[in-house]
C-alpha cells in the first residue's frame, strides 16, 4: 500500500466535545495554540511527539487512544452505493478515508479510482486519494475550473453536482473540501454569509468565483412578452430543486405561491426541458441559455462562492484552489464567458462562527 494512502486518524474533537470543552479550552490546557488544535482534528496537521502527549495529558489518556494510523481497510462510503458492483472515486475530507460511488458529473467521464464488488474494494494502481478536492456545486462552467486546477496543480477535482443548500450539508458533514452556493444578489454582502452561519457549526470562509446573471430562460420568442406579462400567463413552467438559488428566484418571482408540477437538479436540465418542448419558462443562468439558444430576461446578479471551513483552509488542495481561482488565466476565461463577472473573483471573506 502507497504511504499516501495511510492516514493519522484522531478522536480528539469527539473527546473535547463530550467533555464540552472549547478548540480553546484544549488548547489552553495542552499548552498548544487553538490553530493548532484545529489543524489536529482536521487532520491537516501531524502533532509532534511532545504535542502528542500533552494532548494525552490534558485528556488523562494514552497517546494511542487519541491517535491511530489507518489505511484503506478504515476508508468508509460517503453515502451508502446502489449498485452492485459500483465504481468509486476516492478522498481524503479531513482526517476522513471517503468512498464515493461514482455518479453522473458535469466534468463528463471522470475516471473511477476502484470497483467495489460484494463488498470487496479493489483499487486501481493510480488511486491517490490525498490528491483529489471535492467540491459540490451547481456551476454550469465549472468544467473550466477543473481543466485549470489540473494544469495548474499536482491534484485533480471531482465535482458533486448539488444545489446551493446541500452543498452546505455535505460540507457541514464532513463529505466535501468546498461547497459552491449562490443564495443572494451580488450587492447583498450577507446573503451567502447568512445562508452559510444558518447550516454550518464552525468558522469558515467566503471566496468569490464569479458574479453572474440568473433569470427567466424562456423558448424563442417568448421574451418579446417581458416578465410581469410572462408570470401572469399560463405557461409551462420547470422548476429546479428546493434549496437552490435558482428555486429560490422562482419563488419570489412568484410571490412564493408557485407549486412546480415538473423538478430538476441543475441549470442545465432547466434549459434542456425548454428546448426540447416539455416546458417554456424556468430560472437558470444567461450561460445556459446562450448555448442553448433560448431567449433570456436577467432578474438579477448573484455572487457565486466558494464556501470552505475554516479547519481546512490550509490543505493544499484547498490552497491551490483559492489560488486557481484568483489566477488570472481563470479570470479572464471567466470574464468570456455570456452572464459572468469575474471583477471580485478571489475576494475572500472570513466569518467566525463557532
Amino acid at each position: 500500500m502507497s504511504k499516501e494512502n495511510f492516514v493519522l486518524q484522531n478522536t480528539i474533537r469527539s473527546k473535547r466535545e463530550s467533555l464540552g470543552w472549547s478548540q480553546q479550552d484544549l488548547a489552553d490546557r495542552a499548552g498548544l495554540s487553538r490553530t493548532g488544535i484545529s489543524a489536529i482534528e482536521a487532520g491537516r496537521l501531524i502533532p509532534s511527539t511532545a504535542a502528542a502527549l500533552a494532548l494525552a495529558a490534558a485528556f488523562h489518556c494514552r497517546v494511542e487512544d487519541l491517535f491511530v494510523l489507518a489505511g484503506k481497510d478504515t476508508a468508509e462510503w460517503a453515502w451508502p452505493p446502489t449498485a452492485n458492483p459500483v465504481r468509486y472515486w476516492r478522498a481524503m475530507v479531513g482526517s476522513r478515508h471517503l468512498l464515493y460511488p461514482v455518479e453522473h458529473s458535469p466534468l463528463g467521464m471522470v475516471p473511477h479510482d476502484g470497483v467495489c464488488r460484494d463488498g470487496k474494494c479493489i483499487d486501481h494502481p493510480f488511486a491517490e486519494p490525498v490528491r483529489t478536492l471535492v467540491i459540490a456545486c451547481c456551476d454550469p462552467a465549472v468544467g473550466l475550473l477543473a481543466t485549470e486546477y489540473a494544469r495548474q496543480t499536482p491534484f485533480r477535482l471531482v465535482v458533486l453536482q448539488r444545489s446551493s443548500r446541500v452543498a452546505l450539508q455535505l460540507l457541514e458533514q464532513g463529505l466535501v473540501h468546498a461547497a459552491g452556493i449562490h443564495l443572494c444578489k451580488s450587492d447583498e454582502e450577507q446573503g451567502n454569509r447568512t445562508a452559510a452561519a444558518e447550516i454550518l457549526n464552525s468558522d469558515f470562509h467566503l471566496i468569490r468565483v464569479a458574479d453572474w446573471e440568473e433569470g427567466l430562460a424562456l423558448s424563442p420568442g417568448l421574451a418579446l412578452n417581458g416578465a410581469g406579462a410572462l408570470l401572469r400567463s399560463d405557461l409551462r413552467w420547470i422548476a429546479r430543486e428546493e434549496g437552490s438559488g435558482a428555486r429560490q428566484v422562482l419563488d419570489e418571482l412568484h410571490d412564493h405561491n408557485f407549486v412546480p408540477t415538473h423538478t430538476v437538479n441543475d441549470h442545465s436540465s432547466v434549459a434542456l426541458a425548454i428546448r426540447s418542448g416539455f416546458a417554456q419558462a424556468g430560472v437558470s443562468l444567461r450561460l445556459v441559455c446562450a448555448q442553448e439558444g433560448l431567449d433570456f430576461i436577467s432578474v438579477r446578479q448573484e455572487a457565486y462562492e466558494f464556501c470552505i471551513l475554516d479547519s481546512a483552509i490550509g490543505d493544499p488542495r484547498v490552497t491551490a484552489l483559492i489560488d486557481v481561482v484568483r489566477s488570472a488565466q481563470y479570470r479572464k476565461i471567466l470574464s468570456e464567458l455570456p452572464g459572468y463577472q469575474s471583477e471580485k473573483t478571489g475576494e475572500l471573506d472570513s466569518v467566525e462562527n463557532g
